[in-house]
């Protein structure tokens, strides 16, 4: 650890941009001497930028991909979506404990990385669990509640079926209309604080989760509809790091390429061509119907552990898990997107995704802001309804600190970057 908490605070802000501050956010918390934080937090202030792709050159002899970029006029723009994501500073928490008599295992906090891990997680915490299971005479019969039916708790439950348990109840406050439905589909570690000491262990559960979907996408998995997950190319710039630790393991390397929208738009940037699209309405859709006759469903918000009467219990809670267990560690990290309309679901093949700028909100609260555009259609709406373009990440804000204006300003970088 740095003596020179002035050293340490550079060290993150300029060293890993990509990454959140949990010691920053620990020192202002702690309410350490003000001139370390306000130096700190003056950087973040003024806005550590990220801005678009550099714009390609003519003499960039990298291949060309030209893209049809999504129509972007007034009447193109659908619903605002307001959502909350989850995120537990440390690392999420996926561990066993045992609570008057219970076990109880935890697995919640994953952040905006909840889709992407979630399959994965399930398999982990259940071969924990198994673990346990001889010493604690537990069978497949034994009485399991889950709590929470977003991506982690249905995921977990698909999971404890598939392994033969019979005998669980899935507890919830409520069932539609979930954070997960909402969520965008990209699979990427994002949003998510890690211990660098458990890396090794969310690397293992990233690959986990990418063969699980690539499997769904490739019409392989009995119990989900291709249409589920798709494998399509996902399109970085060329400095982003965030499927590195995937690429010779389930992934293969990038190529660097310049992205010509035909507008005049061309940028210099890299592309997975076997990134994954995760439709989180399907999914959902298909875990519930798997899961209908085979669980108990119990409509009820969960305060505490001593509600429950079965000896164990799956605490997926997301944000609800800072009451439930104590656990200050929680955070809410608010996330603003916003549907599009009326578009050709054909030139909707691609994804994009690159962070912009940093900043501190009028608030207070740190604030990410990226460029992310996902062919995500909402089931119900029309068929030329499809496309999702985000986004923002600001840890600590909840519904009583919206941000409304951040909306706008989507619109505005999103012109900026396909053109208008």
């Amino acid at each position: 650890m740095f003596k020179n908490k002035s050293i340490y605070l550079f060290l993150i802000l300029i060293i890993t941009p990509h990454v959140s501050h949990p010691m920053l956010r620990s020192l202002m918390s702690k309410s350490h001497s003000g001139n370390v934080v306000a130096k700190a937090m003056s950087m973040l202030s003024a806005g550590s930028k990220h801005g678009l792709p550099n714009v390609a050159l003519a003499t960039d002899q990298s291949q060309t991909r030209y893209l049809r970029a999504p129509a972007l006029q007034e009447e193109h723009w659908g619903e605002n979506v307001l959502c909350h994501r989850p995120m537990r500073y440390g690392s999420p928490k996926m561990g066993i404990e045992k609570k008057d008599q219970k076990i109880v295992v935890h697995n919640y906090g994953h952040g905006g990385s909840g889709w992407t891990l979630a399959p994965g997680c399930a398999k982990y915490v259940i071969d924990l669990f198994e673990q346990e299971k001889d010493n604690a005479q537990i069978s497949q019969n034994t009485p399991i509640n889950i709590i929470g039916a977003g991506a982690l708790g249905l995921f977990t439950a698909h999971e404890l079926v598939s392994r033969g348990y019979s005998n669980i109840v899935i507890t919830a406050e409520r069932f539609d209309d979930l954070v997960s439905h909402r969520a965008g589909g990209f699979l990427a570690p994002s949003t998510m604080d890690v211990d660098p000491n458990k890396q090794k262990i969310i690397d293992a559960i990233c690959f986990e989760a990418y063969r699980f979907y690539a499997q769904i996408a490739q019409g392989e998995h009995k119990d989900f509809p291709a249409s589920g997950a798709l494998i399509m190319p996902i399109y970085l710039k060329r400095d982003d790091t965030r499927l590195q630790a995937y690429e010779d393991v389930v992934m293969r390397k990038p190529q660097d390429v310049v992205v010509d929208f035909g507008n005049g738009k061309r940028y210099e940037m890299k592309v997975y061509d076997d990134g994954i699209f995760m439709d989180t309405n399907i999914m959902m859709n298909a875990l519930t119907a798997f899961l209908r006759d085979k669980v108990q469903w119990v409509q009820k918000k969960i305060e505490s552990f001593e509600e429950l009467k079965e000896p164990c219990i799956f605490n997926c809670a997301g944000l609800g898990a800072q009451q439930i267990n104590h656990d200050d560690a929680m955070v809410s990290v608010q996330g603003h997107l916003i549907l599009l309309k009326d578009q050709s679901p054909t030139d909707m093949n691609y994804m994009i995704s690159f962070y912009v700028d940093e900043a501190q909100s009028e608030s207070g609260q740190f604030i990410k802001r990226s460029i992310y555009m996902f062919p995500k259609h909402v089931p119900g709406s029309p068929e030329n309804d499809i496309g999702v373009m985000g986004g923002t990440f600001i840890e600590g804000a909840t519904k009583d600190t919206p941000h409304t204006q951040e909306f706008a300003l989507i619109v505005d970088r999103a012109r900026e970057f396909f053109g208008d």
